[in-house]
């Protein structure tokens, strides 16, 4: 009988250890669940920032004008992050929602708030030192601050690069003269002006952004002719992707021939990722790659 009674209490020990057990590893299990982020991506250059500090395990959703890997076939696609839908994002429990200004609309990020969601706004970068400032921020948010160090670490050696170009172009006198149309289905073709993201990448290429207003307008084929631009950059920004955009264009708008950008055949596609966001990682590699354009045309 003691025999078993003691079996009888080392059972109930042992159960009462398990029980514990169970308890404490789901205590650990709900505390590790907690600390991970579910982040939502909203913007093209905030994604690519995720991305960057090596944080898409965290991601859950992204809006539609962020480029993610095929194999993160598993992250929700939401709508425009201009228009986002607060019930869909919230259908994903995410933690924190990261965007750029353009993120919205307002109502949507009230919701969010509401719902205990940390919604995140960072700042359109126009400088190398705002966009490392949103890299530190980032960095900190995600807890990827020795990422967010190598990242700044790489910015810094591209944009050294990029000012070795700026000078090289400038050795061979005036700077390019550029113009860069943006392209829509269904809408004429506007020019981006200045305190645009287009703006920022020609002038950070080393390039002059001939426009000569703020903002994007429309201008006729005879004012872009006027203007005799070098270099004419186009973005799509169509739902159908162009196989070629360029003879497109010369076919909507031919006078563009008559340019020493169509003479010289140098119109060439800027990404429109690089477009969304200010100045952003994919800003940063348009405007190397154009500055080499600029100085093979220099060299002409």
């Amino acid at each position: 009988m003691l025999k078993l009674q003691n079996f009888k209490l080392n059972n109930v020990s042992l159960t009462s250890m398990m029980t514990a057990t169970m308890l404490l590893s789901a205590a650990l299990f709900s505390q590790m669940a907690t600390a991970e982020n579910r982040v939502v991506s909203a913007g093209a250059g905030i994604t690519e920032l995720v991305l960057a500090l090596d944080a898409s395990d965290e991601l859950v959703g992204v809006d539609s004008t962020s480029l993610i890997p095929d194999e993160l076939d598993a992250v929700a696609k939401l709508g425009y992050h201009r228009m986002l839908s607060a019930e869909g994002i919230l259908a994903l429990s995410p933690s924190i929602l990261l965007g750029s200004e353009a993120m919205g609309p307002k109502n949507t990020l009230d919701i969010l708030s509401n719902a205990n969601v940390e919604v995140v706004t960072f700042p359109s970068a126009n400088t190398k030192d705002e966009l490392v400032s949103n890299v530190e921020q980032m960095g900190k948010l995600l807890n990827r601050e020795s990422q967010a160090n190598e990242l700044k670490q790489k910015l810094d050696l591209s944009f050294n690069q990029l000012e070795t170009k700026q000078q090289k172009i400038s050795q061979h006198g005036d700077a390019p003269k550029v113009l860069f149309l943006l392209l829509q289905q269904d809408r004429p073709a506007r020019v981006g002006g200045n305190n645009t993201a287009a703006d920022i990448i020609i002038n950070l290429a080393g390039g002059q952004n001939i426009a000569g207003f703020d903002g994007y307008k429309s201008v006729s084929q005879e004012g872009i002719l006027a203007l005799q631009p070098d270099v004419i950059l186009i973005s799509n920004r169509s739902e159908v992707d162009s196989t070629d955009p360029v003879s497109e264009l010369l076919k909507a708008m031919p006078l563009l021939e008559h340019t020493p950008a169509g003479e010289h055949k140098h119109i060439k596609s800027l990404p429109s990722q690089a477009l969304i966001g200010g100045l952003g990682l994919s800003a940063v590699a348009a405007a190397d790659d154009l500055a080499s354009d600029f100085i093979s045309i220099k060299k002409l």
